[in-house]
């Protein structure tokens, strides 16, 4: 049995910044997702971003003079990688290139904090009344956020969609609970390689069997590419690696309900997209759900 640290073992003080740089970090995703999307197949896309990942981890490895993962450990990691990487985020941008709405998109990725928490139970986690409380008025304050830019009629919605995406939520959500479970002593840096190379292989096939490799360089591309390389593969994945690893998979969980507000509030300074009053008011309520899971027994 791999052993777990405890939510109150060891935690570095300077931890506690890391919820919040998380979720600001993860909510860029969606912008760069739409920088990018446009210039390159979505499986390509993410092939391009594995690939870059896990070269760029493997250099730092060698400066840094890591060990090798054990074949187990490293196995672990591309099953994480798989999970919460390949099948979540294949899923998310195929959905979205194939014209899904990002609100509807944004609000069933909501779900997955519900998700998360009831599969936690199967290790033996436990939530107080307070934590459910919390995680029902996330879910409330998320779908506040999405509702103004739902357009039902919108040709891009469609059951094949809204099925990904639920495979998608499920993948994250099951992934989240093996990576707590069987990688919670695994380096950062060698680690996270191995769930990008898992990653790549998922990617890697569904780009042969499904598209052309087309790619139109421009330089909105490249940014894109390279924001979610450094940013999110490196930067936000090592956060959430560590706040798994420190602290409660329910409560980090959470912490997702934050990101639509979040992606809102970039959307608004990046685009010039429009907030009104529900949405305002579904982001503080979406705070307050995410407090109420964050409190302890």
């Amino acid at each position: 049995m791999v052993s777990m640290p405890s939510e109150k073992s060891s935690q570095p003080s300077w931890l506690r910044l890391a919820p919040g740089l998380f979720v600001f970090l993860w909510s860029t995703g969606f912008i760069g997702a739409k920088f990018g999307l446009p210039y390159a197949e979505p499986f390509t896309f993410l092939s391009l971003r594995f690939a870059l990942t896990v070269v760029l981890l493997m250099i730092t490895a060698v400066i840094l003079r890591l060990p090798r993962p054990a074949p187990r450990e490293a196995l672990h990691g591309m099953t994480t990688g798989v999970l919460v990487h390949g099948i979540y985020l294949g899923t998310v941008f195929w959905t979205i290139s194939r014209g899904m709405p990002a609100g509807i998109s944004a609000l069933i990725v909501g779900l997955q904090p519900l998700i998360t928490s009831l599969l936690a139970r199967f290790i033996g986690e436990r939530l107080t009344w307070r934590n459910w409380a919390g995680l029902a008025l996330g879910l409330l304050g998320v779908a506040m956020v999405i509702w103004p830019k739902l357009n039902i009629g919108d040709q891009g919605v469609s059951l094949e969609g809204l099925g990904m995406l639920f495979i998608g939520i499920l993948s994250i959500s099951i992934g989240s609970i093996y990576q707590k479970r069987f990688t919670g002593q695994s380096s950062l840096v060698t680690g996270t390689a191995c769930q990008f190379a898992g990653a790549l292989v998922i990617s890697m096939v569904c780009a042969i069997l499904f598209e052309r490799f087309a790619i139109n360089p421009t330089a909105e591309f490249v940014f894109a590419l390279g924001w979610m390389v450094v940013v999110l593969s490196i930067g936000a994945i090592s956060l959430f690696t560590l706040l798994l690893r420190y602290g409660n998979v329910s409560k980090v969980a959470g912490l997702f309900y934050l990101v639509p507000a979040s992606t809102a509030i970039l959307a608004y300074l990046l685009f010039g997209e429009t907030l009104n009053l529900l949405q305002i008011a579904g982001m503080v309520v979406c705070m307050a759900g995410v407090a109420l899971v964050s409190q302890r027994r």
